[in-house]
């Protein structure tokens, strides 16, 4: 299943990908007002597989008998939230593609490197991305995989972590390199305003299936920059949401971003770096998830 947040009224609303286009499940509870369905996608994460199984249902409903209140709204018409609205924890691992780290001229890590994000950087499909010019001008892009957490978990282990996984999706990475690197924490270049657009689908976990085996790309301007498989992670998604979870507990709704591949700006020698300007529009891809584009505008302030 594909789910979707709609930024509709000033909120946001549960949608879901069908053959006809997403279906407002707002819209479709107004025609069902008893339905034992979650409206919000934070609920159906938290819910797991039987709040998936009920939403499942009500779509086949709606589907087979087509309320006449317009339910159904074309893709190109949708204004995107974030994917997953109220993560407690943002969670990301860095250095994490052996070629990424080869062109940085970074070791290998031994461990996962960890550091966070806040909800602050979250923003949908669509959005546009604010530079903040006045403190940077080196932003750069970064195309992710994001691991959402379905399920409490606590020192579980490897070979059963990717139960705990409700879905994925897409993630630029966004990432002001002078201030990532003014000191030895990551943190300041990586939560400016906007910086982890998110989407355009959460897809549940039954429909990717290998999370480590999944072409992924990064375009700017239609110039393909990043272009790898999953398969290249150095610590692979189980191994992470296990590691994680020795340390602390990762709740439904929690979001792992995973790493990116080689063909940042970062990467290439100083001379030849350009990184992203006022206009330039981006899109991550990665296989089975979507394609996730952001136009950049300089910050007005």
């Amino acid at each position: 299943m594909k789910l979707v947040t709609i930024v509709k009224d000033g909120g946001y609303r549960l949608g879901v990908v069908c053959e006809e286009g997403v279906l407002d499940i707002g819209r479709a509870l107004e025609s069902y007002p008893d339905s034992p369905v979650p409206a919000d996608v934070m609920q159906v994460i938290e819910g797991g597989q039987p709040a998936v199984e009920r939403l499942g249902a009500f779509v086949d409903k709606i589907r087979a008998e087509r309320p006449a209140n317009g339910v159904f709204i074309d893709e190109r018409q949708v204004e995107y939230g974030p994917c997953v609205t109220r993560p407690s924890k943002i969670i990301c691992v860095g250095l994490n593609y052996r070629k990424h780290a080869e062109e940085t001229n970074a070791p290998i890590p031994q461990y996962p490197i960890l550091f966070n994000k806040f909800s602050n950087t979250l923003a949908g499909h669509g959005a546009e991305i604010p530079l903040p010019v006045r403190v940077t001008n080196e932003v750069d892009y970064e195309a992710e995989l994001v691991i959402v957490i379905g399920k409490q978990a606590k020192y579980v282990d490897r070979e059963q972590a990717l139960q705990y996984v409700f879905g994925y999706c897409n993630v630029n990475d966004l990432s002001a390199r002078d201030l990532q690197m003014r000191t030895p924490q990551w943190l300041l270049g990586k939560t400016c305003d906007k910086f982890s657009p998110l989407g355009p689908y959460l897809v549940t976990a039954d429909e990717v299936g290998n999370p480590n085996d999944l072409d992924i790309k990064c375009i700017v301007n239609g110039e393909v920059r990043q272009h790898s498989n999953t398969s290249d992670m150095i610590f692979h998604c189980d191994e992470i949401v296990s590691y994680i979870s020795q340390h602390m507990t990762l709740y439904p709704g929690d979001i792992i971003l995973t790493g990116t591949p080689e063909g940042v700006v970062l990467g290439l020698p100083k001379e030849h770096r350009v990184y992203l300007k006022d206009g330039d529009v981006v899109t991550i891809e990665i296989e089975k998830l979507g394609s996730l584009t952001n136009r950049m505008v300089n910050e007005s302030v």
